[in-house]
């Protein structure tokens, strides 16, 4: 292809990243092309995957993967080249568009597949994935802990969790039990505790919530998976551990019932 013709194709591919508009994700597409170059957090979230990509299997033939919040597919595409059948899920229209564009534009529409859904829709699914990506939005939900247990039903091998934190390392050993006149143990540095949100932080209304570090580690194990790395600054790798499922996620799941529609048809066997 002569650099006249080259030059003609990226500049019809720009045109039509500036019509897809606008990207969080800035995704590199084969032919150099990016699609959010002068992002404010710089080149996200591949800055990101540089450190998470040694800590997912490079040989995914096989898996089945659930990306939920998917976004415009960065993580969707980058597990679906390592070999896994991947299902994006998000509630944003306009990201699901740029996911299935980004699809096309790399080659992967056969490993790839995005449904308009969200996190709480999982209560329909009785399919387990292998790998459950859970990034970018435990703290935009009111709800953020019932998202967890739904997430810990699907997770047949490993998890990716990230949360928004509140700044601190400090963990300490949890008492099982504490007595009522004992909760000035919870202003403790070290007791899980996390932050509510009233308003808005970075101007978004959906950001609910921060834990502590702490206090993810706490969620995590509370609803049955086990940290085995933390490859990123507020990422953790988990697996899986057996527990009982939570009373309150029973009676939802009781009152709602499990029968129904999946999402888009397309999880369950």
């Amino acid at each position: 292809m002569s650099t006249n013709t080259s030059n003609i194709r990226s500049g019809d591919i720009r045109r039509e990243i500036e019509a897809l508009g606008p990207w969080f994700h800035n995704l590199h597409l084969p032919d150099g092309v990016q699609t959010a170059p002068g992002h404010e957090y710089g080149d996200f979230p591949r800055f990101k995957w540089e450190h998470l990509a040694a800590a997912v299997p490079e040989d995914l033939s096989g898996w089945s993967v659930l990306d939920v919040g998917c976004n415009a597919g960065f993580y969707s595409i980058e597990l679906a080249r390592r070999g896994a059948n991947v299902l994006g899920i998000d509630v944003e229209p306009l990201y699901l568009r740029q996911a299935q564009w980004a699809a096309e534009r790399c080659g992967l529409t056969d490993r790839l597949q995005f449904v308009e859904g969200q996190v709480y829709q999982l209560m329909r699914e009785r399919r387990e994935f292998d790998l459950v990506w859970f990034t970018g939005v435990f703290y935009h939900l009111k709800y953020a802990t019932l998202a967890l247990d739904l997430v810990r039903r699907l997770t047949k091998r490993l998890m990716m969790f990230q949360t928004m934190t509140m700044p601190g390392e400090d963990v300490l050993d949890a008492p099982e039990d504490l007595p009522l006149d004992g909760r000035t143990k919870f202003l403790d540095p070290g007791w899980p505790k996390m932050a509510f949100i009233e308003h808005r932080v970075a101007g978004d209304a959906t950001n609910w919530w921060a834990p502590t570090h702490a206090c993810v580690e706490a969620l995590l194990r509370a609803a049955n998976f086990e940290v085995i790395d933390r490859p990123e600054h507020e990422f953790y790798l988990c697996k899986p551990i057996p527990g009982d499922t939570p009373a309150d996620l029973d009676r939802i799941l009781e009152i709602l019932g499990e029968a129904g529609r999946s999402l888009g048809g397309v999880c369950s066997p």
